[in-house]
Order: structure tokens, then sequence, then C-alpha cells
């Protein structure tokens, strides 16, 4: 799997549409990069749009108790449910990706939120995710979570735990790993890869 492209709208503290293409200069020939800035700039919101546009879901928001809600308009939301993401004031937003993948075919998978009518003070409606495939222009999935969930896991050859010990690592779990005695980090590093079964054997 490689990601060609990260593109989202109106998601969290990042406003209106934001455009990270790995296969344009200077990410094309960059070997390594850093996503950097000060608190608020947007660094976790571009990993959660990633997230969200291939899974639905986002393991920042994994770990918030599902029983607490927040207002929204006159109804109520859990504060866990990525629909929280999408910027308040703003009646749509969305996260995308351009990947390639495991059977070497682009995709782009799709992640949408919207409001009622679009209105800012419009009941938030269900989101919906997509998988495109880009050679052919053909809609693999639509509209059902479960379709989805099934097609993406196989286009990536990852489903979310996999991909976030892989791809996405905890900043949380990164900064343990790095602060860990020298006899805790192979442990930890076990944890994170899975890949303890290794160990056992």
């Amino acid at each position: 799997m490689k990601i060609l492209a990260i593109r989202l709208k109106n998601l969290a503290s990042l406003a209106g549409e934001q455009v990270i293409d790995f296969t344009a200069e200077p990410l094309a020939s960059a070997g390594l990069f850093a996503i950097t800035g000060p608190t608020g700039a947007g660094k976790s919101t571009i990993l959660d749009a990633l997230c969200l546009a291939l899974f639905g879901k986002t393991p920042r928001l994994a770990s918030i108790n599902a029983l607490t809600k927040v207002p929204d308009g006159e109804d109520e939301i859990g504060t866990n449910d990525v629909r929280n993401l999408l910027r308040r004031g703003c009646g749509s937003g969305y996260a995308e990706v351009d990947f390639v993948g495991v059977d070497r075919t682009p995709y782009r998978a799709r992640w949408e939120v919207k409001r009622a009518r679009e209105k800012i003070n419009g009941r938030l409606q269900t989101s919906n995710q997509s998988l495109l495939d880009l050679d052919s222009n053909q809609l693999l999935a639509s509209g059902k979570k479960g379709e989805f969930e099934e097609l993406i896991q196989l286009k990536l050859g990852l489903n979310l735990a996999q991909f976030t010990r892989a791809v996405l690592l905890a900043q949380s779990e990164f900064s343990a790993f790095l602060k860990a005695r020298d006899d805790e980090r192979g442990t930890l590093l076990e944890k994170l890869t899975d890949t303890g079964l290794y160990s056992r054997l």
C-alpha cells in the first residue's frame, strides 16, 4: 500500500479544502518528511483524515468515553463520534485518500459528513464512505458500511489495528517507547508492532 494524496475539508482545526499530494514536489522526491507545527495547527487532523477516509474511524477518539455527550444544535452527540471532527460552523466536510492497493491498482477512499441541507445549523447526518477504482473510474462501494469495510481491508491488506501499528503509531505509544528503560523497550516494541508471537516461538 502506498499513499498518493490526502485531501480534506472542514475537519477540526483545518478550515476549507486542504491537499497533500505525495506525487508532486517537494514531497515526491523527499525520502523522509515530518509533520510539524504548533499545538492546534492541524497535525493530528491530517492523520485523522487519513484514518477517516480509509476506515471511518480514528484512533484519537477510540479511548474517549462513548457515554459522554456534547450538545449539537437541538441534539446531543457522543464525544467519541467521528462526526465531531466536522469543524464548527460548517455544513459539510470530508476526508479523501488516494492510494495504491496491494493489487497495484490506484483507489480513492472517501469519508464525508453533512448537516441537513448543508446548513451550519442543520441536523448532523449519518456519515458516508465510498471507494473508487481510479483506473476504471468505477465506484466499488458506497453507502453500505459492511461492504466498504470488507473491500477496503482487501485493497489495503490491513485492518485498522494493523494500519495503526504499521503506519500510524499513536503519539502516546511512541512517547512511551522513547522514554522506556532499555530493558522495557523490547517488550514495548513487541506490543506496538504486535510481534510478541515471535518471542514466544
